[in-house]
């Protein structure tokens, strides 16, 4: 679908790109100067421009170019063209002030290995892991889990982001995460009943009692935020390739999600729920 895409050229929004579309102008490879003749000529020179580099930066596999100047709903054109150097990923933290708060765990997934990264054991080790890809798939990640890595590890994270939050806003999809799988019909059996502040919970249980059980029930919660991803992003892609002329052509796959390496104890999370209203657990 990138190659299908003007709209992150200077002077091409959706309803210019639309019309290139209906002209018969489908892909870059239809371009040239005599194709745009008869066009508004302040297009031309950005036009013609604009295609070029964005054949020299996809030829050079530059994700992070088209990333700069997509619109965030518009994200997921990325996807098939850098699947291969595409992660997905979600934090966990102590809380949401990225100022005072710390991450405590990091699930990493790129379609094939799942990697998990615990603070006080491996965590510093996730800012060189992520340079292997180009592309980072997250909900939210723009506003929160990217910032707050960034402060935390001081450093930047220059890959192209996918943030699935504004796709699926786009398409009507609101409730945060767990609400968008709910809507698109994803079922998270053990782990229905575990949100952002159980998380909180379990990791201060682990901290201050040592308890591996809940440390394990954390990351299952962390590392199903991450798998679901994928599933999300297919879904959404296909949904919004369906909508424009290339339906038949740009279609991919659904994806089978791979099994969750870690389990929730329920019987911990129930308790924990349960000590809400009491004080710590």
């Amino acid at each position: 679908m990138l190659t299908n895409t003007f709209i992150h050229i200077q002077g091409i929004g959706v309803k210019t790109e639309q019309k290139l579309w209906g002209s018969g102008l489908t892909d870059w490879s239809c371009l040239s100067p005599e194709s745009i003749v008869g066009r508004p000529s302040r297009l031309n020179g950005f036009f013609i421009a604009g295609i070029e580099n964005s054949i020299k930066n996809l030829g050079e596999n530059n994700a992070a170019y088209f990333g700069k100047r997509l619109p965030a709903s518009e994200s997921w054109r990325l996807f098939p063209e850098f699947r291969s150097s595409t992660a997905y990923l979600d934090i966990e933290t102590t809380g949401i002030d990225r100022d005072y708060d710390e991450i405590t765990t990091i699930a990493l997934y790129d379609g094939a290995s799942i990697n998990t990264y615990v603070q006080g054991r491996n965590l510093d080790q996730f800012a060189d892991d992520i340079q292997d890809h180009r592309v980072i798939v997250t909900y939210n990640g723009r506003c929160f889990d990217v910032p707050f890595m960034e402060r935390y590890f001081k450093t930047r994270f220059d890959q192209a982001q996918i943030d699935l939050r504004y796709i699926l806003k786009s398409m009507g999809f609101k409730g945060g995460l767990k609400g968008c799988e709910k809507q698109l019909g994803m079922d998270r059996g053990d782990l229905a009943g575990v949100d952002g502040l159980l998380a909180v919970y379990l990791w201060d249980r682990y901290k201050r009692k040592g308890d591996l059980k809940a440390l394990e029930s954390l990351l299952a919660y962390n590392v199903q935020d991450t798998i679901n991803l994928e599933h999300l992003l297919v879904t959404a892609y296909n949904m919004k390739a369906g909508k424009t002329p290339f339906a038949s052509e740009r279609q991919i796959p659904e994806v089978v999600l791979p099994e969750n390496p870690f389990a929730v104890d329920v019987r911990m999370v129930e308790e924990i729920q349960r000590s809400f209203l009491r004080g710590p657990c």
